[in-house]
């Protein structure tokens, strides 16, 4: 069990926690949630004992192994793949390191026998003999071949050094372990992988996530950042969100008949206790009163965008059509001959292949690239919009945000109306000026989504927008989106935003395109679809969003 105690910290006049006390306890999964800036990693390094609070203590069982998902990529460039996994135990790895340095001696002395033998001994109590083959599975399972498993971790890209960070984290069954942001860079099969992982693991584990569906699938419980402190709840994340709003609408009811109440009273005393035959009531009144519990709620931190896309018109029968589209990246064909249509009411979710194929065919589409060949026709009725997954070229100039969102407004709006905008979209007051140059991930994505929203299209292109935003954000974004009643092609990492929103999925692969009108989570279930699939793809059936 680990748990932290009267835990303070707070920067400048910001309290970030005030009193968190809180237990976690083996065998659950705790899903470590609140909005952007609201302390989450910042609690994960309070645990790991990697950063300090002002005040309060952690207390982990005697004993008790922690491990954590490291987030520097480089601090095992000299290692190999495997090493680096082993090293997730460290005590383990000390002794393996230790053993082979002793039988490698070209000499035996008594010493080194007696030494061994107790390495021997700590070695098989730790499981060493299993090492091996546990850093495989794990390995496997998160989708690194074993061609890679000797390699140095400076020989990988960045996608695989994560994931083997990631093994290192899971490796030795650890009595602790802390996860912030799993499954970044992780496919859909290997997010499977994992879940299926932390539903059998028997000890505690304490995970940050912007992924709904992972922390519906993997977590017991949700813990709660919000109002400086940190509440559990028992249930999954859609759970936390219904109970939530549940308890935060009965404070909110509480507080209103409260106030209706003391209103009541208030005006009775004012109007009767100068009255001599009322002043007895007014004098009683005036007790109620004093006993009427009416508490300030808190100010939460967590805050939701106000979302809303609205097409100048409707799309006409013509929506899209694509004809032998081709284009080659950098030597590699990426496009081959795409034919597709695009109909009323298609709400597309562009999957599998590699992200190349899929940026490509949306930003050929938006404009921003020429196909080698082949062609495509927006219909007359048209109007499009383009989220790109790379922002940078939109901000390249260091304006304020008025004068960024002022580009894209109506030429009879003006700072005002911008304004206006960029409160709704948590810009408010002096968060309005401030430059594009210090944006946050987060903040530039809002921007971007600010800017379609003006443009009134009637069909919405979107490459991974959920990447860099909190929770209350991406909610916010999904329920605009559900509302949408016109077109949309789009890829996502997320889960839930793509079984929500997709009426239609498009598969692009090495060997054709699958193509089925169908939800996402029917597309995934499918024996059919499954079985194309391993035939295009070649012995590479694995669906990557």
């Amino acid at each position: 069990m680990i748990s932290a105690i009267n835990i303070c910290l707070s920067y400048g006049k910001r309290a970030i926690f005030k009193n968190v006390n809180i237990k976690f306890t083996p065998g659950n999964c705790y899903g470590l949630i609140g909005a952007n800036g609201a302390g989450k990693s910042t609690f994960l390094k309070i645990l790991a004992g990697t950063s300090e609070a002002d005040k309060g203590e952690i207390s982990i069982g005697k004993g008790l192994r922690l491990a954590i998902l490291q987030q520097d990529q480089f601090a095992f460039d000299e290692e190999t793949v495997f090493n680096t996994v082993i090293k997730g135990h460290e005590r383990l790895y000390a002794v393996m390191f230790e053993r082979e340095a002793i039988y490698s001696k070209e000499e035996f002395t008594e010493e080194d026998g007696i030494h061994s033998g107790e390495l021997e001994a700590e070695f098989t109590e730790m499981n060493g003999y299993d090492a091996e083959s546990e850093a495989a599975i794990l390995l496997n399972g998160l989708g690194i071949p074993e061609e890679l498993r000797q390699k140095k971790m400076k020989e990988l890209e960045g996608g695989e050094k994560v994931r083997t960070l990631l093994a290192q984290a899971l490796f030795g069954n650890p009595d602790v372990l802390l996860l912030d942001e799993p499954t970044n860079h992780l496919d859909l099969k290997s997010i499977k992988w994992l879940e299926e992982f932390l539903g059998r693991f028997n000890n505690t584990v304490i995970v940050v996530s912007h992924d709904r569906h992972f922390l519906n699938q993997a977590c017991t419980h949700i813990a709660d950042i919000d109002f400086g402190t940190i509440r559990t709840y028992v249930g999954n994340y859609d759970f936390w969100y219904e109970a939530s709003q549940m308890v935060l609408k009965q404070k909110q009811d509480a507080n209103k008949k409260a106030s209706v109440k003391a209103n009541e009273l208030k005006d009775f005393i004012a109007r009767f206790s100068s009255n001599a035959s009322k002043a007895k009531q007014a004098t009683s009144r005036k007790k109620l009163l004093e006993k009427l519990d009416i508490k300030e709620l808190p100010t939460s931190s967590r805050k939701y965008p106000f979302v809303k896309f609205k097409p100048e018109r409707s799309c006409g029968n013509i929506i899209l059509e694509i004809e032998d589209l081709i284009k080659t990246i950098e030597g590699v064909k990426v496009l081959d001959g795409l034919n597709l249509v695009v109909n009323k009411g298609d709400k597309i979710a562009v999957v599998g292949g590699n992200s190349i194929t899929k940026t490509t065919l949306l930003q050929i589409l938006a404009g921003e690239l020429q196909p080698d060949s082949g062609s495509f026709r927006w219909g007359m009725t048209i109007t499009n919009s383009y989220f790109p997954k790379e922002n940078s070229a939109y901000f390249a100039n260091n304006l304020s945000l008025i004068d960024w969102l002022g580009q894209y407004t109506p030429p009879h709006e003006g700072e005002t109306f911008a304004r206006g905008f960029l409160g709704r979209m948590l810009f408010s007051g002096d968060e309005a000026t401030k430059m594009t140059n210090v944006l946050s991930g987060g903040e530039k994505v809002r921007c971007m989504l600010s800017r379609m929203m003006l443009t009134n299209a009637n069909v919405l292109l979107f490459d991974e927008p959920t990447s860099h935003l909190d929770l209350e954000s991406i909610t916010a974004f999904n329920n605009a989106l559900l509302q949408f009643s016109e077109v949309m092609l789009f890829t996502s990492h997320d889960h839930k935003f793509v079984s929500t929103l997709a009426n239609r999925i498009i598969e692009l692969t090495p060997g054709g395109v699958i193509d089925r009108a169908m939800s996402f989570d029917e597309y995934l279930e499918s024996s059919e679809i499954n079985t194309l699939r391993g035939k295009l793809y070649h012995a590479e059936a694995d669906l990557k969003l």
